[in-house]
């Protein structure tokens, strides 16, 4: 008995930093959300209940965000799903090259989300930008296209640079979990006359769902904290924003502390509920 007492004094560390550095943030963040909080007008401080939450839902910036966000996490989650497990196929041949491949498929999310965003941005810069240069040596354009200028195909480069960036996570997830499928059920499967695409179809697919699983969450989680590729690539434009540039400049730029934290617990909340169902999802 005395050593179970004991051995909850180890806990006891790590209970103090959850609580200090999780939960103490979390409620303190709910708590200003109630209030009318402005730094600006720190005499007008009162309590106001729901009404900041209700203001947000009511925000035509906020929806646009949301909007913006979630239209982001589509196109993110066809290119990386799809992307991330046939590159993680290839990395999965054993060859002389498979290490240094796979060390170079991992540069791409070992950098900086500032650096990656600088480095579409030059891709994508409107006049001297690599992808104009491109279409017009090759005469495919006759002036330079500023690719940032529509809502929608500003969204599209910003989930392209959010998917480069999150790709090799994903495909050095689908590559741990192709290592661990018995070999010899492609061999049994060779030998009853399956062929290349029946095995992934009928093998590789299947058994790569709880793979598919933590790569879902991950790009949900990614795409909606999307944050630095945007401002990189457009700055502070309300036609491009997520929920978190959203968040930042309703919060800071204005600082309304109490609208910014109704923001912050709505964006805590729909993360929650997806970590909720993919938990649920893994408990089955």
């Amino acid at each position: 008995m005395k050593k179970k007492q004991y051995g909850m004094l180890f806990f006891l560390p790590v209970i103090l930093i959850i609580s200090v550095f999780v939960y103490l943030p979390i409620g303190s963040t709910f708590f200003y959300s109630l209030y009318n909080l402005k730094l600006t007008e720190p005499e007008n401080t009162e309590f106001i209940g729901l009404e900041n939450y209700v203001k947000v839902f009511q925000d035509p910036k906020f929806l646009d965000s949301l909007f913006n966000t979630f239209y982001i996490l589509l196109w993110v989650l066809a290119i990386t799903l799809i992307v991330s497990f046939f590159l993680a196929i290839v990395l999965n041949k054993k060859t002389k090259l498979s290490p240094l491949l796979t060390a170079a498929a991992i540069i791409p999310w070992a950098l900086p989300p500032v650096v990656n965003g600088i480095v579409w941005r030059f891709i994508f810069y409107p006049g001297y930008g690599l992808l104009n240069k491109l279409l017009m040596i090759f005469s495919v354009i006759d002036r330079p296209l500023d690719f940032t200028r529509g809502r929608f195909s500003t969204l599209i480069i910003v989930a392209i640079i959010v998917s480069w960036r999150v790709i090799p996570f994903c495909a050095i997830i689908f590559l741990s979990n192709f290592q661990s499928i018995n070999p010899g059920i492609y061999e049994a499967a060779e030998v009853d006359g399956a062929g290349v695409f029946d095995r992934l179809w009928k093998i590789t697919l299947p058994l790569s769902l709880p793979a598919m699983g933590v790569v879902v969450t991950h790009i949900i989680i990614s795409s909606m904290n999307v944050f630095d590729e945007i401002v990189v690539l457009i700055g502070y434009r309300d036609m491009g924003q997520s929920l978190s540039i959203y968040n930042y400049s309703e919060t800071f730029s204005f600082l309304n502390f109490g609208y910014g934290s109704a923001i912050s617990y709505i964006i805590m909340m729909l993360t929650a509920v997806v970590g909720y169902f993919y938990i649920k999802e893994r408990q089955v």
